[in-house]
């Protein structure tokens, strides 16, 4: 499409609420994200978020204000993998984040599919961080009007060097939710009509709830990358 969907690699800050209930959980990944987000970052604005013109070529554009609904489906999006290794499940998220089908898949389907993505323990689910980073219907519908689609692959993943001073600080802090952080590098191939194509380096930190003798689930997306 001339008019790209995000990466979701950047968005809107966490809430208040949710750094006050990191801290108050005392949960490693959480609290060295928000350290490093509020010493790094803060919270984006409304102008880092807002889109240009169809015609003007690939570009971004985020809204936080729906969410899919019950008979949506999927459509295309990528089911999550039965994993139990954070970096494994990661790399994973990070590819459906970056991919995604005008063609093929409706914009409540793209949301419906990536919260099948998201941890169901509502205490740790950070569902805003991710639906911040869908374009609103009508943009969602220029895009497939230019038969706009995107594909992801994946070079690198790690842990954040801030995640693990964070466990060698306090080893047993991740077994209060398992939530681990993991910083995942890669790149996304636009296409759209008439042969538009363009390419992009990416990179994102998420983090990943795995419960020992579960598969892994998303948590949360980082505003800005933890390297």
């Amino acid at each position: 499409m001339p008019k790209r969907l995000p990466s979701l690699s950047g968005g809107l800050g966490w809430s208040t609420r949710r750094r006050i209930t990191v801290i108050a959980t005392g949960l490693a990944v959480l609290l060295a994200l928000a350290v490093v987000v509020a010493l790094l970052t803060g919270r984006t604005t409304a102008d880092d978020r807002q889109a240009a013109a169809p015609s003007s070529g690939p570009s971004s554009h985020t809204s936080a204000s729906a969410g899919p609904t019950a008979s949506a489906g999927a459509g295309s999006v990528a089911k999550p993998p039965q994993l139990a290794d954070p970096v494994a499940f990661a790399k994973a998220a990070a590819t459906t984040l970056w991919s995604y089908d005008t063609r093929t898949t409706s914009r409540d389907q793209l949301l419906a599919g990536m919260r099948a993505w998201l941890t169901p323990e509502t205490e740790y689910a950070d569902w805003s961080s991710i639906t911040a980073q869908v374009p609103d219907p009508v943009l969602w519908s220029r895009m497939a009007d230019q038969d706009q689609y995107a594909t992801a692959t994946v070079s690198e993943a790690h842990y954040p060097s801030a995640f693990k001073q964070a466990l060698a600080d306090d080893p047993s802090a991740i077994t209060e939710a398992y939530i681990y952080a993991v910083t995942v590098t890669g790149k996304q191939q636009i296409s759209w009509k008439k042969g538009g194509a363009g390419a992009e380096d990416r990179s994102v930190t998420l983090a990943v709830q795995c419960r020992p003798n579960a598969n892994c689930s998303l948590v949360s997306i980082a505003p800005r990358v933890v390297p």
